[in-house]
């Protein structure tokens, strides 16, 4: 929900293709038209590559961070005896009771068990050191287990069969006293790769489980980690090929940190299974983080509650205001965590794979963009299903939003492929845009401010607003079905500069109290019909042609007293009926019919068409007229409207007495009229203990 904003901009289609990522679809080929499409694809870097592209860009390969057979080649072999070790080879190693520090490149071979003590990595030499873990078990009680101080790269190797186990002290002891790190169970301050197909288990009880000050890898394994604090850190990379990857984690689980070149900070995953159970957030970004494939079951901060409260007013949204690393601060100058299922600070790009998400803050969510070109997304969010302060561009995959307090969210949302189904509290797509506002960036242009659908489907159930936008809606193509709200307050379709219809299809149920219709200005016909009393949930609604082809045939799910349909199908001097109740014999998807008969059902009303919006009620057509209220509740400029005749809802004020209820409607009279400003009208219904219901 938001406030409302008085004034009215006209949207030109060239100007609506701002919010598409990679063009527009209708076909548009003017010069602005290509500017707009620029300006738009400046918001992502993926455009209309692929993500497993956009990766292979950023990520590379060595031939020594894939998994190679040690045994066919020259290595040293490390036997642990408890408290001390033997080494054979001809690699410079050296002994120190239980610390074995390794001071040239090559491979070594771990096998036995370590008590209290370290595997120290200390190069003098150039080239990469190669650990093979061939069933090693290493403890230490006041650092890391792993330390890798000064090498060119350290490659991690899983043998085959073998379960190897890693854990460090709750408490670090440091040579220097001014020195914080290690921080990890393994810690690395050059590059790190882990491969092979082992079992390795770490126990980060300090802190950190497995962290790397310059870049982490992962091309195999089956890596499971217990941490104080995060799971797995790459500082300038974190890249996954492929491998298991369990984590359980005090704080993220999966994280990125350079936050100086935004160059770097970057999290690729190529593949791999992911079970994550984190605090904090499950996997967080700081600048991109980009998935090709995999299978992600992420739990962050104790997942979404049972039942979502649609917050009213002004009641702060985990997450709310500026959201940086792992805290949150509010209005209020307050932290409070940050609980998210996938975090960016630049952007989030989902190409594939198997998402099963459950948050209590945003699932996903970024500081600027999310682009989703396929993929199955399941999502449970305490918070915002999906989340982007600037764009949001879906080209495919299916995407379930389970429960949410806002399904989809950000500045520009396009819609141009995809299965899309939202459950929200509130709103179920909203341009609101900012740092989780909910649409309270009331500076934000308008014509910036855009829901842009141009194919795929969308089923949205919410109990706020179905479609909300603080500015402007366009449609081209696609089928969207709205399932909107039961209460007054609300509207299926809610926007406060202009919706323009050209194609697709669309059906929208709800609340009669804030309904709306598309614009006049929309070269698409569509029907507004208000039923004098609601209609009950399963009442189905029918509308067909004068030579009985059917239209659309709905059966919402909620009680309902509007119903909004627009169709290719509704022609210009054309008559239709509208019936109700009845039923279909057709296949049923998200209470929509194809095919199939339509029978039993009672005439409501016959009408011809002549405008591209049709107002109707149980009489006939009507004509559009202001909406009620004051404080930008009325009609903006050229903004579509209520039916003529159309009043508060008696529910809306139902605590009212009569006497109250009557100078209310005086007020609001006089604010229609001109004779007070809104200010003034609002000033003088506060006078008798009305806030009226609107926007946050």
């Amino acid at each position: 929900m938001k406030k409302r904003k008085s004034g009215f901009t006209r949207i030109t289609t060239s100007l609506i293709c701002t919010a598409v990522l990679f063009g527009c679809s209708n076909g548009t080929e003017s010069k602005e038209a290509d500017s707009s499409q620029t300006k738009a694809e400046s918001l992502s870097t993926i455009g209309n590559q692929k993500i497993i592209d956009v990766i292979n860009k950023k990520v590379t390969y060595d031939k020594d961070d894939l998994y190679s057979d040690w045994k066919s080649e020259n290595y040293t072999s490390i036997q642990l005896n408890g408290t001390s070790a033997n080494a054979e080879g001809d690699g410079e190693i050296q002994i120190d009771g239980s610390t074995i520090t390794i001071k040239t490149a090559g491979i070594y071979v771990l096998s036995g068990k370590l008590n209290d003590g370290q595997i120290n990595i200390d190069t003098e030499d150039k080239g990469a050191v190669r650990l093979v873990l061939n069933g090693a078990n290493i403890t230490s009680s006041d650092n890391a287990s792993i330390y890798v101080k000064n090498v060119e790269k350290t490659v991690i190797s899983l043998q085959k069969g073998t379960e190897n186990h890693l854990s460090d002290g709750e408490k670090y002891v440091y040579e220097d006293s001014s020195e914080d790190e290690p921080d990890s169970a393994i810690f690395s301050k050059a590059d790190l790769t882990i491969n092979g197909s082992g079992k390795l288990i770490v126990k980060g009880n300090y802190n950190n489980g497995i962290a790397s000050k310059d870049e982490l890898r992962i091309t195999g394994g089956n890596i499971q980690i217990d941490a104080a604090d995060d799971g797995l850190i790459g500082r300038d990379l974190l890249a996954v090929k492929e491998g298991s990857v369990t984590i359980n984690a005090g704080g993220d689980g999966i994280k990125s940190t350079n936050d100086k070149d935004s160059s770097k900070g970057a999290i690729a995953i190529e593949g791999g299974t992911f079970n994550i159970k984190a605090v904090n957030d499950g996997i967080q970004a700081e600048t991109s983080l980009l998935i090709a494939d995999g299978d992600f079951t992420i739990f962050s901060g104790g997942g979404s509650p049972e039942t979502i409260a649609n917050r009213e007013g002004n009641m702060p949204r985990p997450g709310q205001e500026q959201d940086k690393g792992n805290t949150t601060t509010t209005s209020t100058d307050t932290e409070t965590e940050s609980a998210k299922g996938l975090k960016a600070a630049v952007e989030v790009a989902i190409g594939g794979g198997t998402l099963e998400i459950d948050s209590s803050d945003d699932a996903v969510h970024s500081n600027n963009s999310i682009t989703i070109t396929d993929g199955n997304l399941n999502i449970a969010s305490g918070d915002d299903g999906i989340h982007a302060d600037s764009s949001i561009l879906t080209k495919g995959g299916n995407i379930k939003v389970t429960k949410s307090y806002e399904g989809i969210e950000s500045k520009a949302i396009t819609i141009a492929e995809g299965n899309i189904h939202v459950n929200a509290s509130d709103d179920g797509i909203n341009i609101g845009g900012g740092n989780d506002g909910s649409g309270m960036d009331m500076q934000a242009d308008a014509k910036d401010s855009l829901l842009t659908i141009s194919g795929g489907y969308v089923y949205v159930n919410s109990q706020g607003d179905g479609l909300d936008s603080n500015g402007s809606i366009s449609m081209t193509d696609g089928t969207v079905v709205v399932s909107g709200p039961t209460m007054n307050g609300n509207g299926s379709l809610d926007y406060d500069q202009s919706f323009e219809m050209s194609g697709g299809f669309l059906i929208a149920t709800g609340s009669s109290g804030m309904a709306q219709a598309s614009s006049e200005e929309s070269t698409q016909n569509s029907v507004l019909m208000t039923f004098s009393e609601t209609k009950s949930a399963g009442t189905v609604v029918h509308l067909e042609d004068s030579e009985g082809n059917g239209i659309v045939t709905f059966n919402p799910e909620k009680d309902y007293q509007s119903v909004f349909i627009s169709s290719p199908k509704l022609k210009k001097d054309t008559s239709y009926t509208l019936y109700s109740e009845g039923s279909s014999t057709g296949n049923e998807k998200d209470g929509l019919y194809t095919d199939g008969d339509y029978q039993d059902g009672t005439k409501v009303v016959e009408f011809k068409i002549s405008d591209s919006v049709t107002w109707l009620d149980e009489s006939g057509i009507t004509t559009a007229k202001s909406e009620f209220g004051p404080g930008g509740m009325g009609n903006p400029g050229d903004r579509p409207a209520r039916p003529e005749g159309g009043t508060p809802p008696d529910d809306m004020f139902g605590d009212l007495d009569d006497e109250t209820k009557e100078k209310m409607q005086a007020i609001m009279e006089k604010e229609r009229a001109g004779t007070i400003t809104s200010e003034e009208a609002q000033a003088q219904l506060k006078e008798l203990g009305i806030e009226f219901p609107g926007r946050k």
